[in-house]
């Protein structure tokens, strides 16, 4: 497909701009016709603080090789060969990886280039139009391993949006109760749904947990986290921090134990986004729950303005660039 042209969202004086332009396979690369391209929390923080500009953002991305089958995407371009590589940190390659989306063009157009490496083979059965959620699981995945549950754990989630969701499927599939703060009204729905105790704070008596994941990541979000943990538990950190935050004297007091979680990478029994394809197949009614809005790329605009409105009723918010 060298030379021919293709729509695509690209950033264009900070708003995110459908065009028709070039698209070239790179070398050592698959072509992949995207299915369907989630927006993340991240994208918007990319587009608030300007470095997205000029670029093709969207790396929650599902699609289809030319031969027809139905695949997500690990979306990272790295060495292969480093040690960080060869552990599977592939986002953390020692030679500088890019992460599809972020610091190279995505999935938020109706072809991308993608090395072999990136592709993760999906179940059938599986929707591919519900796949891009495979990497929003796959942070859940690895957030589970990172925090080392144990049998008979009390699991609280501070954060009811995607990434918190994911991980209430998550750890529901993996047999524990979960416990979560969620802020509007459909998000107590949709964590309901799952599965999931919402939390009234209005008894004051949601704390003592041995585990927390803080799905949001941000000064009050930690402080709500300290607040849960039993005195020497632990709170995992699967939400990102994109402003600098603040951490008292209470975590001491807690002696908590602050574990960060970022992305995903490989266990010994294998990738952790190939256990979140895994995962996706046995939940067939979770794209139903998370993924609330579905546009066309001429739809950029009132896609990123839902995206931004939680309080509209998103949660997960999709183009499918070939409708």
């Amino acid at each position: 497909m060298a030379g021919a042209t293709m729509k695509s969202i690209r950033v264009v004086d900070g708003v995110p701009t459908l065009e028709r332009g070039e698209f070239a396979v790179r070398d050592g690369d698959v072509r992949v016709k995207v299915a369907a391209v989630g927006i993340c929390g991240s994208d918007l923080h990319l587009l608030d603080a300007g470095w997205a500009e000029g670029r093709v953002l969207g790396h929650e991305i599902s699609g289809h090789l030319d031969d027809g089958r139905a695949v997500a995407i690990e979306p990272f371009r790295s060495c292969g060969h480093c040690a960080t590589c060869a552990d599977g940190d592939r986002h953390a390659c020692e030679n500088g990886a890019e992460v599809l989306g972020i610091m190279a063009d995505g999935g938020m157009a109706e072809y991308m280039s993608v090395p072999t490496d990136a592709l993760v083979p999906l179940a059938g059965g599986v929707d591919v139009g519900d796949a891009s959620l495979v990497e929003n699981l796959a942070v859940a995945v690895h957030g589970l391993n990172r925090a080392r549950l144990r049998g008979g754990d009390t699991v609280a989630v501070v954060g009811a949006g995607p990434i918190g969701l994911a991980l209430v499927a998550a750890l529901r599939r993996a047999g524990f109760a979960v416990s979560i703060g969620a802020r509007h009204e459909h998000q107590r729905v949709a964590a309901e749904r799952l599965g999931a105790t919402v939390i009234d704070d209005t008894s004051g008596q949601a704390t003592g947990f041995d585990v927390v994941f803080d799905a949001v990541g941000n000064t009050g979000s930690i402080k709500e986290s300290v607040r849960r943990v039993a005195r020497a538990g632990r709170i995992c950190m699967v939400g990102s921090f994109w402003d600098p935050v603040e951490i008292d004297v209470g975590l001491l007091m807690q002696e908590a134990e602050l574990i960060p979680a970022m992305m995903y990478g490989r266990t010994p029994s294998g990738r952790e986004i190939d256990g979140a394809a895994a995962l996706l197949a046995e939940l067939p009614h979770l794209a139903d729950t998370m993924i609330t809005h579905r546009f066309p790329l001429d739809g950029a605009g009132e896609a990123f303005a839902a995206a931004r409105d939680r309080a509209s009723g998103a949660i997960k918010v999709v183009f499918e660039p070939h409708t």
